[in-house]
């Protein structure tokens, strides 16, 4: 006897709208319990919806290109009668909301904690101890030297741990210090200011065509990262936490070996946390053994301007980088799957970029892919396939893949220790930041959604005080996302897509930047700022900015949302004039109707 059931899509996290690039089964097959079904693809990484027991699949309900939220049916599976669903760590409840006060009526907004990791694999016995003599002996080991990595290394050590911290590369800082964020917005800031030198004659003051000295640059980025992976070098050595520099992997429930220039290592521990990150997604098929052809980490190094760029992956890293190699000179074109430019946000907030971005690149391709790159003397020739009108092959002298992140929980040999990782990597946590095993924790990329460091570093201490024997658990209601081109996009708490999604009732304000007299001093009146309200309640539950410095201006919003405030807290909090964080009062004051800087007729 058999029954079927129906397979939802778990708690994403907040995550809304994220599309299906991959279907890893089809309608007859045989599934175990929590494998993968289908793969999906956010600005910063994939994960799976993965099975919650074993059968067959009767059918599969979604196809490539669907955009997926919490809920939504992907498969019905056909499995033996009597067997009971067993829930999958992927839909586990997410961690505790905020601990400020919220009227009953309010939807909580959704992009609040990290989410569960897909898919874990049944927890595995943990191999039997070395038995070998320890070069380190330390109470908390960390694995990774990132945001979340050195924080919970350095919070460990305040609270009086001993702390070794393992890292692969010479510095500190892990991918986001040394081939990340940090250099990325380097260069970010570099290729403002040859923009804005460009439009100075819009009033008045004109320069020359700038002249791009390609090794001083590198050398500015390098200066940037050197000066705050050197500091944490200083604070590491005030806080007497032993560094360990090598590729460390689990040989048992309480050890780690590390790989290192002087040979293996043996590191022992009592505790430790799992902050080993993640790694740029190589999709398969390309050529990738040719250096034309890059990943983000490759983009950064800046070996040459090429004369024409193409951009696979229109998310948050790819235009990133676009917009750096189109402000250094280069001809860059972006292909994006998707019917918009980074896909999963609010596509008001996504527009003004399109329109900027659309004057200045050669091409930006929509509901379009790659399908093959040819390696060839003069450059890669690029094969799309795509709706409507696509272009023929093309040939440019480099391509940067950018379709997003993959966590590193498969590489650090976690199944010795005990520890369920997932197909795709990704390890599941408690809201303790605890692991399968109690006395390992995992935090930032590879624990889920979203990959972003300031959620590793609020992790990191709650992993730390944890393990240090306090009591502590990750209580973010919300944790904004930026985009940091130009104009830079900024969203946070409950998008207008999953509010419409999940039926929740709002309202919302938007204040132009057109009329913002800050805005029009610095001529970019091409942005506004979006607040998202609870129409119950009127309480902040989202917020979407786009424009200059909009990364800085949803800190506000953020903290609104955390604090519980509604449209007239925020309306009556005075803003200093003339600024741009004026427009989020204002934005208030447009949902209250008691703005005077619009005219908008009183619909109630």
């Amino acid at each position: 006897m058999s029954k079927t059931i129906e397979i939802k899509v778990p708690d994403l996290g907040g995550s809304s709208d994220i599309p299906v690039i991959e279907l890893l089964v089809k309608a007859g097959d045989v599934v175990k319990k929590d494998q993968g079904l289908v793969s999906l693809e956010s600005d910063k990484a994939t994960m799976e919806v993965p099975s919650p027991q074993a059968g067959t699949i009767k059918e599969l309900k979604v196809k490539l290109g669907d955009k997926l939220s919490e809920g939504m049916l992907v498969a019905l599976l056909e499995v033996a009668q009597g067997d009971a669903p067993a829930k999958s760590a992927a839909a586990a409840p997410a961690s505790a909301a905020s601990s400020a006060p919220a009227a009953a009526a309010a939807p909580q907004p959704a992009a609040a904690t990290p989410a569960p990791a897909p898919a874990p694999a049944p927890a595995v016995s943990a191999a039997a101890a070395s038995g070998r003599t320890a070069d380190f002996v330390c109470q908390v080991a960390v694995l990774g030297s990132g945001p979340g990595g050195y924080t919970a290394a350095f919070r460990a050590a305040d609270l009086d741990q001993d702390v070794v911290l393992i890292e692969r590369y010479a510095e500190l800082g892990g991918v986001c210090l040394n081939v990340g964020c940090i250099p990325s917005k380097a260069l970010l800031h570099a290729a403002k200011v040859i923009d804005e030198a460009a439009h100075a004659a819009d009033f008045g003051v004109r320069f020359g065509a700038p002249e791009i000295d390609l090794a001083k640059l590198r050398g500015y980025k390098e200066k940037v990262v050197k000066q705050l992976t050197s500091g944490l070098a200083g604070m590491s050595k005030q806080r007497k936490v032993t560094r360990v520099t090598g590729v460390g992997k689990f040989v048992s429930a309480n050890e780690i070996e590390v790989a290192t220039s002087e040979g293996n290592k043996l590191v022992r521990f009592e505790k430790a946390i799992i902050a080993a990150g993640s790694q740029p997604v190589k999709l398969p098929g390309l050529p990738w053994g040719d250096p034309r052809l890059m990943d983000s980490t490759d983009a950064l190094m800046l070996d040459e301007i090429p004369g024409t760029l193409l951009v696979i992956g229109g998310g948050i890293i790819g235009l990133e980088m676009a917009c750096v190699y189109q402000a250094l000179g280069s001809k860059v074109t972006v292909v994006e799957l998707f019917d918009q430019l980074m896909p999963g946000a609010d596509p008001d907030l996504v527009k003004p970029l399109h329109t900027r971005l659309s004057k200045r690149y050669q091409a930006i391709l929509l509901k379009t892919k790659v399908v093959k790159l040819e390696a060839e003397a003069g450059g890669l020739r690029a094969h799309f396939e795509g709706e409507g009108k696509v272009p023929e092959p093309q040939l440019y002298d480099r391509v940067l893949c950018a379709v997003g992140r993959t966590p590193n929980g498969g590489r650090i040999n976690a199944q010795a220790a005990g520890v369920a990782v997932s197909e795709r990597g990704f390890i599941s946590v408690d809201k303790e930041m605890r692991t399968n095993q109690a006395h390992i924790f995992a935090i930032g990329d590879l624990v889920g959604q979203p990959m972003l460091a300031h959620k590793a570093t609020h992790e990191a201490k709650v992993a730390a005080e944890v393990a240090a024997g306090h009591r502590s658990t990750f209580v973010a209601s919300v944790i904004p996302s930026v985009a940091y081109t130009d104009p830079e996009i900024a969203w946070v708490g409950v998008t207008e897509i999953e509010a419409k999604a999940r039926g929740i009732a709002y309202g919302k304000g938007v204040f132009p930047w057109a009329a913002s007299g800050r805005a029009i001093g610095i001529g970019r009146t091409e942005g506004f700022t979006k607040l998202i309200f609870d129409e119950a309640t009127h309480r902040l539950i989202g917020a979407g900015i786009v424009g200059a410095h909009a990364g800085d201006l949803i800190a506000e919003a953020a903290l609104a949302i955390e604090m519980g405030s509604d449209a007239h807290d925020i309306g009556l909090t005075i803003h200093p004039h003339p600024t741009l964080s004026e427009s989020v009062g204002m934005a208030a004051e447009v949902f209250e109707g008691t703005i005077t800087d619009l005219y908008i007729p009183k619909k109630r």
